[in-house]
C-alpha cells in the first residue's frame, strides 16, 4: 500500500476510501488543531480514476475522439503522458500503450 492522497475533510476522506478498490487504510495525523487524513491503498489507474486524479477523466475523453483531434488536443494529450510518467515512476506501475 502507498499514500494515494491526503484530505481536510474526514467526510471527503471516508468517501474515497469507499471509492477505491483493493487493500486500503485511512490514517490520520494531527498537526497543532488541524488533522489531516492519508488515504493509502494500491495505486492503480483504476483506482486513480476513481479518484479522479492526474486528469484520467479527461483523457479517457480525448482518447475516445482521437480520430478528430485538432493540435489543441494534441497538446493536451502530451500534457497529461507527461504528467502520467511522472506518476508511473513513482509508484512503479506501467502506462497502458493504448493511451500513448
Amino acid at each position: 500500500m502507498k499514500l494515494l492522497s491526503t484530505y481536510e475533510d474526514r467526510d471527503d476522506a471516508e468517501a474515497a476510501a469507499e471509492k477505491i478498490t483493493g487493500e486500503k487504510r485511512l490514517a490520520s495525523e494531527r498537526d497543532a488543531t488541524v488533522v489531516i487524513y492519508n488515504l493509502f491503498g494500491v495505486p492503480s489507474w483504476g483506482n486513480f480514476h476513481r479518484l479522479g486524479m492526474y486528469n484520467l477523466a479527461e483523457l479517457k475523453a480525448l482518447l475516445s475522439r482521437r480520430a478528430t483531434w485538432q493540435p489543441t488536443d494534441q497538446a493536451r494529450h502530451a500534457e497529461i503522458l507527461a504528467t502520467l510518467s511522472i506518476v508511473a515512476k513513482n509508484f512503479r506501475i506501467e502506462i497502458p500503450n493504448h493511451w500513448r
